[in-house]
This record gives structure tokens, C-alpha cells and sequence, in this order.
């Protein structure tokens, strides 16, 4: 069988299970596919290092710089095929690498600039995971999008593994959002994309030749100098809550205009029963953002506790007018036949 014929049948295999979960378009996506790429190279003993990267530009591959530390001749790869790397830009802090190839007969991945970020927005997430010669798909929700440094980094439920390292997250339009970068440990880790909109900048930094790339990232930093929206993640998952109301304290002394550290704080608040704290601050963060669903949610349930049917339903229209999967989701976890 031809090599393209096969390689079709193969990647439109390995998006039928996200199609069945949400409405995609089938050849866009399929598109967005092959612009995902092997990066690898041979390290200081002799083993293999490889991440992912996805086509931007004519002979350019954006990836993560944390996969070129202990290799000096990268490759791109694609199958049985493979495209040396001559040179790099490298923004080491944002762990964002562009790197530079020959003959790379790929197109590049679509991007819209200033795509509006939606929370429960649908996205599929594209990458070599566990070295795997053929790209992986994991279809999941975008939980949240944090301003940091110019652009929105990306927490979604779209799984990725040990190898999608500079992979990417793409909408259901095949149109590329972000770039893969890390997690949190555990089994119920918090996943996390870098924003395409620091590709500008990037393009912007000198050209390298020289490899391994050092440099520590801002997600590797202790953990009381990470960006708060980091430091909230293992209190979160491992239910601590007070230490969640510290941090998200500490996050709305320095930033009172954000949503998300509101949202948090009410979490904390909720968990340690101090309901009408919580309400408060889950007020102020739909205030801040009316879009914030996890706060309405929050609301709607408290309003379910008191019997207040009237805020019960408000908040469904809320949401509705958001995202009508979302609604539903709503209706159902406060037990509504159809909608409250």
C-alpha cells in the first residue's frame, strides 16, 4: 500500500474516538495532524531524547527548549523520514524553541491570532506521547486560561505524556492554540499549554547554532515563585484547603481584578464550610468575568442548598448564553429534569 494512503487511513483512525466526543471538522484536523513532528537527538550516553514540535512557517518548528538540554545534533523527524536542525531561537524562560530545518516538505499549522479563549471550549491535543512514531490525539475541555507575560497559557483536561513535550493543542477547527509544555504529578495532573501568541517574540530572538540549549523555565521555578496560577494546582488537587485560600489570598492582594484567584479563594472557602465567604468571592469573580462557568457553577450549587430556585435558574440562563453543553451539564448536576 502506498506510503500516503496508508499514513491517511492511520491519522483519520486516530481521530474518530474525538470525533464521536465532539463536533470536529474531520479535514482540518486531519490537517493540523501532519503538522506535528518527531524532535529528537542523541544524548551525552548514547540514548535517545525526543519531544514534539509543530510546523509554523517554511522549514521552522516550534517546540519546547527543555527537550534540546542534553543533546547537541537534533533532528526533525516524520516516519522513516528526517530533517537536520541548523539552527535555533530560543526564549529559555518561556521554554519556547524555533528551530530551523531543510527541506521540510510540511505545511505549517494554522494560526489565528488573538483567538478568543473560551472555558469548556472543545480541543484536541496532537503529539508523539510515549515516543509514539505516529501522532496521538486526546480530546478534552480548556478549564482555564491564565494572562501571563503577554499571552494566555492554556489548563485543559486534553491528556499528553512523556514525548509530546512542544506538541500542540489545536480547537475543533484544526486551528493551532498552543503549544504542550507541562503537567502537574499524579494521576489527576492539571495540564498545561504554552500561548502561540509568545511565537512573535520568538521569532523576533537571535539565531542559535550551538547545542544543548541550558536555561531554566518559569514553570520550573520553586514552587513560591511560580506564577500563582501554578501554586494553586497541587493544594487543589490534593485538597488542601487551606493552604488554597493562602495562596489564592496572596494571588488577590497582588492582582484584585482576577477572576480566577476569586474563584479559588471560594473554592477554599467552600471546602471549609464557610459558605457565605464563599459566596462572596465567587460573586466578585463572575463580576470580574462574567464567563467564568466555574464560579456560576459554584453559585448555582449553593443557591440549590438553600432552595433558591430563582438564582437556580438565572444562573442556568448564564450559562446557556456561554455554552449550551455547559448548561446542560448544570441542569444535570443540580439534578433538573430539563433545566433549571
Amino acid at each position: 500500500m502506498p506510503r500516503f494512503t496508508l499514513r491517511y487511513i492511520l491519522l483519520t483512525a486516530l481521530i474518530a474516538f474525538a470525533q464521536n466526543a465532539f463536533a470536529i471538522d474531520q479535514h482540518k484536523v486531519l490537517s493540523a495532524l501532519q503538522t506535528v513532528v518527531m524532535v529528537r537527538g542523541y544524548n551525552d550516553t548514547g540514548g535517545l531524547s525526543y519531544g514534539s514540535g509543530v510546523v509554523v512557517g517554511e522549514n521552522k518548528v516550534m517546540t519546547n527548549c527543555h527537550i534540546f538540554r542534553s543533546t547537541k545534533q537534533p533532528w526533525v523527524a516524520r516516519g522513516e523520514d528526517s530533517y537536520d536542525i541548523v539552527s535555533v531561537q530560543a526564549d529559555r524562560w518561556h521554554d519556547l524553541c524555533l528551530v530551523s530545518t531543510v527541506n521540510l516538505p510540511f505545511k505549517p499549522a494554522n494560526i489565528i491570532k488573538n483567538h478568543d479563549l473560551k472555558r469548556g471550549q472543545e480541543i484536541i491535543s496532537i503529539g508523539h506521547s510515549n515516543g509514539a512514531p505516529s501522532p496521538l490525539t486526546s480530546a478534552g475541555i480548556i478549564n482555564a486560561s491564565y494572562i501571563f507575560e503577554g499571552g494566555r497559557v492554556i489548563r485543559s483536561s486534553a491528556a499528553f505524556r512523556m514525548g509530546a513535550s512542544g506538541s500542540g493543542i489545536f480547537d475543533t477547527e484544526g486551528n493551532l492554540l498552543g503549544i504542550n509544555t507541562f503537567k502537574t504529578p499524579g494521576r489527576h495532573a492539571y495540564f498545561y499549554s504554552l500561548p502561540i501568541e509568545w511565537l512573535a517574540d520568538l521569532e523576533k530572538l537571535p539565531v542559535e547554532t550551538t547545542f544543548p540549549i541550558k536555561g531554566k523555565a518559569f514553570w520550573e521555578e520553586d514552587d513560591d515563585k511560580k506564577p500563582f496560577f501554578m501554586q494553586i494546582a497541587l493544594p487543589e488537587i490534593n485538597q488542601d484547603w487551606s493552604k488554597l485560600a493562602k495562596i489564592a489570598q496572596s494571588w488577590i492582594d497582588i492582582d484584585p481584578n482576577n477572576s480566577d484567584a476569586w474563584y479559588e479563594l471560594g473554592n477554599a472557602q467552600e471546602n471549609m464550610q464557610k459558605i457565605d465567604e464563599a459566596k462572596v468571592a465567587y460573586k466578585k469573580s463572575v463580576a470580574l468575568d462574567a464567563s467564568n462557568t466555574d464560579s456560576l457553577f459554584r453559585l448555582g450549587a449553593i443557591a440549590q442548598t438553600a432552595g433558591d430556585k430563582v438564582v437556580m435558574h438565572d444562573i442556568n440562563v448564564a450559562i446557556a448564553n456561554i455554552n449550551k453543553d455547559l448548561a446542560q451539564e448544570y441542569s444535570q448536576m443540580l439534578g433538573c429534569e430539563t433545566e433549571c
